[in-house]
């Protein structure tokens, strides 16, 4: 009998698991969020949640972008990443949520 070896998988989540844990639940997508509109200049958070292939990546969790443009049911936000670099990134909908004024 010969032994086979698996090569290691580099998934998504590959080695983020005790980030990503759901705490044995998956958290729930309601509809409110799935119809969310926002327009350009709109200031959104990046709340990735649920169990899809399309969440952002998990370094821009929390972060607080502005809307530029949508792309489908996406939308392009620009993200601060430090004092002088920009990021531009498409997001589904479901994954932003409006900034409310404090």
């Amino acid at each position: 009998m010969s032994l086979i070896i698996m090569a290691r998988s580099h998934g998504l989540f590959s080695g983020r698991s005790r980030h990503l844990s759901r705490h044995g639940t998956l958290s729930k997508i309601g509809l409110t969020r799935l119809i969310n509109r926002f327009d350009v200049g709109d200031k959104v958070v990046v709340t990735p949640h649920g169990n899809k292939k399309n969440i952002p990546h998990p370094r821009y969790r929390g972060r607080v972008g502005t809307v530029v443009g949508s792309r489908g049911s996406a939308y392009v936000i620009e993200i601060m990443v430090s004092k002088s670099a920009m990021r531009t990134l498409v997001v589904p909908q479901e994954y932003l949520q409006r900034l409310t004024p404090a």
